[in-house]
């Protein structure tokens, strides 16, 4: 093997991934950085909003749970299992369309609660769970730019919208920085899961100007983005909570 080659096992898919079996795979597939991360967006959206109603918030964190949490990672498993969990197929399946359904169901009483205009969310949101995770129109919509505009923008401004019943200029200023992070997490997750997922050996090395010689391997490759995942996760999370907190005591 040539100086500063490593050979790697068979790392974990994410670094949030338990070993495979029983139910650290139903951990595993709802991404737990992630969910909370993209649920944040639902509510710094909320509490955008000139008016703020905590039980309009929790209905539409749940939606986005059932949608995201549930629905879009059973299908994003589906295709080629890339967490490489043991869940059968049929479960898998089952777990999509009790959470798609459970979205569409809260999202058809937001539309009798708050306006009607709330089913165009919904039809958008139930359209691009679907097209997005299992790679329709030849994978058109699996995109960088979708990533963001699904997970990024739109739950911000469905969950403005749920508050408020419209959008306001301050709605679309929300939903372009959570588009803006979206990217952002891309950026720092792609190279991240494909030495995780695809890599089989990682050669080079660094040399310092004093003469000393670092190896470079995966775990070296990794450490610096999934930091910095886990800790804007961890952020926008205590954000959110922040935010939320403030409106209810207001």
């Amino acid at each position: 093997m040539a100086e500063g080659t490593v050979r790697e096992g068979r790392s974990r898919p994410a670094f949030y991934a338990l070993a495979p079996g029983g139910w650290r795979d139903y951990w595993t597939l709802l991404h737990p950085p992630y969910t909370a991360w993209h649920l944040s967006y639902v509510a710094i959206g909320a509490a955008a909003a000139p008016v703020f109603d905590g039980g309009r918030l929790g209905a539409s964190v749940l939606a986005f749970f059932l949608g995201v949490g549930l629905c879009a990672h059973a299908l994003d498993e589906l295709r080629g299992r890339p967490l490489r969990t043991r869940i059968p197929a049929r479960v898998l399946w089952g777990i999509a369309a009790v959470g798609l359904g459970g979205a569409v169901a809260l999202g058809v009483l937001g539309a009798i609660e708050v306006s009607w205009w709330m089913l165009a969310f919904v039809a958008f949101g139930s359209f691009i769970v679907v097209a997005y995770n299992l790679e329709l129109f030849g994978g058109g919509l699996h995109g960088d730019g979708w990533f963001a505009l699904a997970w990024g923008a739109f739950p911000s401004l469905t969950g403005y919208f749920a508050q408020a019943g419209t959008l306001r200029l301050g709605a679309g200023l929300v939903a372009a920085a959570c588009f803006g992070l979206s990217v952002a997490q891309r950026t720092l997750s792609t190279p991240v899961r494909t030495l995780r997922r695809r890599s089989a050996e990682v050669s080079g090395r660094i040399v310092y100007r004093d003469g000393s010689v670092e190896p470079l391997d995966q775990a070296t490759l990794r450490a610096v983005p999934e930091a910095a995942l886990r800790a804007i996760a961890l952020a926008l999370s205590l954000l959110a909570a922040g935010l939320v907190a403030g409106r209810l005591a207001a």
